[in-house]
């Protein structure tokens, strides 16, 4: 299984996302490290992969980058920012549903990790990082921020909203399903709003599970 990839180097950090996985991205110093951290995660991204129903073997994932971008400042805090040329084209209405559900379980699985987390998560070497309840409250309020970028307002739901997180969800998914564009006056085109909310989210479930 070929999967495409581009590359985004900063100054400081590079990442590495496979264009059509969305929420596969990883960082590291570099190019090489950044695709080495990608391979890495197969096998955890394979998960999110098969709850979406687009079944993914780690074993048999190569690699072929087909891009590069730019980095930024933002690239060097730690978030992918880079929106390549093929973000800004439509695709076809099942893939605009497939990049849908992918972005869907990548939410399923983060309920599930924090779900069966402990309240209070090993610290960082240094003793730093958030708790899960903490971790859980920053997904959300960075999904509402996300959201306003591709064209959805709404107010961040509480922890335990239930009815309020399905219903900024969906309508983040219903968003991507039209497949909103820069062109369209969203900041974010559709499939580029897809890897950076499925990253986050992935991002930090890992982050629960390995402090767990």
């Amino acid at each position: 299984m070929v999967i495409e990839v581009y590359v985004e180097l900063g100054v400081k950090r590079g990442f590495a996302c496979a264009l059509d996985w969305p929420g596969w991205c990883r960082s590291g110093r570099d190019e090489k490290q950044a695709l080495e951290t990608l391979a890495a995660y197969a096998p955890r991204y394979a998960i999110v992969a098969a709850e979406a129903g687009f079944p993914l073997t780690p074993d048999a994932a190569q690699f072929e980058v087909v891009d590069h971008v730019a980095g930024n400042g933002t690239t060097d805090f730690g978030a992918p920012a880079g929106i390549v040329d093929s973000d800004n084209t439509w695709v076809t209405d099942e893939a605009a549903e497939r990049l849908a559900e992918l972005v869907a379980a990548s939410w399923r699985v983060f309920d599930r990790v924090a779900a069966g987390a402990p309240a209070e998560l090993r610290k960082g070497p240094r003793g730093g990082g958030r708790d899960r309840d903490k971790i859980v409250e920053h997904v959300l309020g960075a999904d509402t921020m996300y959201a306003r970028r591709i064209g959805v307002r709404r107010s961040q739901p509480a922890i335990g909203d239930e009815a309020g997180i399905e219903r900024l969800r969906e309508a983040m998914l219903e968003a991507l399903r039209e497949q909103v564009l820069e062109a369209m006056g969203n900041p974010w085109p559709a499939q580029y709003a897809a890897r950076r909310i499925a990253w986050h989210v992935l991002d930090h479930a890992w982050e629960i599970e390995d402090r767990s």
